[in-house]
Formats: structure tokens, sequence, C-alpha cells
């Protein structure tokens, strides 16, 4: 008799292992004074601090002033408690969309605000629920961000998005924002778009659900290609900012040539031309 209790106590222990494996036990609030930015992680749920964010000062993006000024005051809002809208910065490669988000949270940060920046990827926007949860109740507020933010026509993601800009019967908490960037203002490519409306028996309806999500977001912030001035513009403050000295003459010979070699223009194409200037001229830039 012994013996098989012994085999069912341990084939209950197994199951029971199983169990939590499957449906593990909720994580501890996590230490938000620790920090001021988080990368939110599934399986299991969890915010990570980031010890240092990635990003460069919002005095260094140049071109994109309107956008950086009304980002900025309604970013402003938020922090002070006042209502605020969620954004969709959408636009060219490289000019700087998820460099602003990460620049206007360190302003708002040095204005004596303690607002939060919590970064969501894509592929995980299933969890998003979870995470609003988590950031539910809590004494302190969060920009929820999201960079790179597409659907293709198969994809299910857009329905876990509407938790962030309606916020179902719960709505979305008080204290919590949400920034995306994206490549394209209606979130999907625009062949797919034309392709579902000549297909479906219903034209009207077949992608309005999809497009509708970029309308939920009260901001549209547009980036557009940099002009030659303004890319120059860009390595110029760089080298300013960085204490890198080249002659003038130099700098431009040197810079047309790097964007003409990459066939684009841009604020990415600007600094990865400044980060090999500094190098070659034992600059460093840590």
């Amino acid at each position: 008799m012994s013996g098989k209790k012994a085999k069912s106590t341990a084939a209950l222990e197994r199951i029971a292992a199983a169990l939590e494996r499957m449906s593990p036990a909720p994580q501890a609030e996590p230490a938000f004074d620790g920090a001021e930015a988080f990368v939110w992680h599934v399986e299991p749920d969890r915010l990570v601090p980031v010890p240092q964010v990635n990003r460069i000062p919002l005095e260094l993006l140049v071109g994109i002033d309107r956008s950086r000024d009304t980002l900025l005051e309604n970013t402003r809002q938020f922090a002070r408690g006042l209502p605020a809208n969620n954004a969709l910065l959408w636009g060219a490669r490289g000019m700087g969309k998820s460099s602003i988000v990460k620049a206007i949270h360190a302003a708002v940060r040095t204005e004596g605000h303690d607002l939060k920046l919590v970064e969501l990827q894509r592929e995980d926007l299933a969890s998003v629920g979870r995470l609003l949860n988590v950031l539910r109740g809590t004494d302190h507020r969060f920009v929820l961000f999201c960079d790179d933010l597409s659907f293709s026509h198969d994809d299910e993601h857009y329905k876990s998005l509407k938790a962030v800009l309606d916020g179902g019967i719960e709505g979305r908490p008080e204290n919590v924002l949400f920034y995306a960037t994206s490549n394209r203002r209606h979130l999907m490519p625009r062949d797919m778009i034309e392709n579902e409306r000549s297909t479906a028996i219903n034209p009207s309806e077949a992608v309005e659900e999809k497009v509708s999500l970029s309308d939920r977001f009260g901001l549209w912030l547009g980036f557009h290609p940099c002009s030659q001035d303004e890319y120059l513009e860009m390595i110029r403050g760089y080298c300013d900012a960085y204490g890198v000295s080249v002659a003038e003459d130099e700098l431009r010979a040197e810079a047309v040539e790097w964007q003409a070699t990459r066939g684009a223009r841009s604020g990415r194409v600007a600094w990865q031309f400044f980060t090999d200037l500094a190098g070659r001229k034992g600059v460093s830039l840590g």
C-alpha cells in the first residue's frame, strides 16, 4: 500500500509542478523607484529595469521641431496629471521617431517629474492586458512605448492594441499613456489595403477595423525625409556637442559622399557618418 501511495504522491507532485509551469505565480510588483525605464518580458511576465537608456539629448534632434514641441507638451501634460493623448509617430526611416520618445522622456524627468518609460515589443502585444494590470493603480505614471509597430493581413495583435487605446470595459489606466512608432501611417502596407479592398465582398468594411486603429491615436506626428542642409546641420550639431574639430569644407565633402554611398539622407545616416568621423578623429563618444 505504501508503495502505491508513494507513486500516487509522486504523480500528483509532477502534475502540480506541470500546472505551475503552465500558470506561474503572479510576479511581485517591480521596484519602480529603482529605475526610470523598464522592458516588458513574458514567460514569465516581468518588468526588467534598464540601468541606462540608450538615447541622445533632445537638442541634437534637428529638423523635427514641430513634432518635438507637440510631443513634449503632450508628455508634460501627462506627467503633471493632466489629460493627454496617445501618439502615433509615423514616417520615414531613420528620422528620429524612437529617439524623440526617449529624449522627451529624459527632458521631462529633468523638469522634476518621475515619469517612467516602459518598452513593449510588438510581438508581446497579446500580453498588454496583463501589463496594464501591473501598471494600474500604482503611484507612478508610465509612457508605454512600442517601436516599429505594424500589422500584416493575418495579424491578430491589433485586437490587443485596442486594450491600450480604448481600454475596453475597464478603460485605459489613467496613469498610462501609449506612444508608438511606425513607418506606416495606417499601420499596414498600402498594397495590402488596396488588395483587401479589391477582393473583399464588402470592400468598405474589409480593412476598416485595422485602418481605424490609427484613428484611435489622438496625435499623429509625421516624420519626413530631411533636406541636405538639415542633414549637414545634424552632423555639425553632433560635432559641436562632442567636441569633434573639423573644417567646414572637409565636413561637407565627406558627409555628402557618405550619404551618396548610402543612397539616403536621414538622422540615422547622419549619426552613422558622425560615428565614423569621431573614430577617425580619435574622439570617444562614451
